[in-house]
């Protein structure tokens, strides 16, 4: 549907949200109230399914919000208007899609202002190096955590380092997780001889002698396609536009604790305790399903 098209009198915001609430892709952060859905669930209460492996099971006109955050940018380009069409089939009539993904704008502007400062002041080349990794290495990475997580490897002994700022809540978990491996005893002989004599390990052996060199690219390839890469960034303009240009309406950017949705704060998706953003680089973005012609 064109942008012209949208009827734009039939985008009233709910009074009142008649209608269950979804959360896809979410990771370890969900709410009972809502159903979550993640293709790793961390909780029997999660629901399963790979986003992308076709439409969601999920009836149509059912909800009264979908939210995603962080999952936009992990969806290859020529499937991101397919993803937001499976988004706005769920959605109720004059129900509240809420994105949030990856600030382009914010990111490019903490570059600048870095590369500027760190030609001058020592204390902001650490900022800079980080700069440049947050635009930068999720996209061209091939390997697990990337130059990122060497970056925090240093990091993990300085928690006034920049970089656990611009993580948010992510932060401690992940400076934990990087403490925890470091004193990790070696795994145990028998459980290294299973893996070893599986199915799946025979498997891998197989493909390695018979693709020779370009096994390498294969797993080069399976990286890329795991979820972990940023297909593409966007800013206040670029999301705006491709949410109208996907049938949605009344499109706004928004702060992390502010919502169309009643009672936003008190999910703990998008805030921390204090209503400090759960991830400082990100854009919110809301719209509206226009109502039937």
């Amino acid at each position: 549907m064109a942008i012209a098209e949208l009827d734009h009198t039939k985008c009233v915001v709910p009074q009142t949200l008649d209608g269950p609430l979804l959360n896809l892709g979410c990771g370890g952060r969900f709410h009972p109230a809502w159903v979550n859905v993640d293709v790793r669930p961390q909780s029997p209460s999660v629901i399963g399914h790979d986003l992308l492996s076709g439409p969601l099971p999920l009836a149509a006109d059912h909800f009264a919000v979908v939210y995603h955050s962080h999952v936009l940018e992990h969806v290859p380009r020529e499937r991101v208007r397919w993803f937001l069409g499976e988004c706005r089939r769920v959605l109720r009539p004059g129900g509240i899609l809420r994105v949030a993904v990856p600030d382009l704008e914010q990111i490019s502007r903490l570059y600048l202002e870095a590369l500027e400062r760190a030609e001058h002041a020592p204390d902001w080349q650490t900022r800079y190096d980080w700069a440049v990794l947050e635009m930068y290495d999720q996209t061209v990475r091939e390997n697990m955590g990337g130059s990122m997580l060497d970056y925090l490897r240093q990091a993990a002994v300085d928690p006034q380092d920049f970089a656990w700022h611009r993580l948010g809540a992510d932060g401690p978990i992940i400076r934990a997780h990087l403490q925890h491996a470091a004193v990790q005893p070696p795994s145990r002989l028998g459980a290294g001889l299973r893996t070893w004599f599986s199915p799946a390990a025979w498997r891998e052996r197989l493909l390695r002698w018979f693709l020779g060199k370009e096994y390498l690219l294969l797993q080069i390839g399976r990286f890329r396609r795991s979820g972990e890469i940023h297909h593409w960034m966007f800013d206040r303009y670029s999301l705006r536009r491709l949410l109208l240009e996907c049938g949605f309406c009344q499109v706004e950017a928004v702060h992390a604790a502010a919502s169309r949705i009643p009672c936003w704060p008190s999910y703990g998706l998008d805030t921390q305790a204090g209503g400090r953003p759960t991830k400082p680089d990100s854009l919110y973005m809301e719209a509206l399903k226009p109502w039937a012609r």
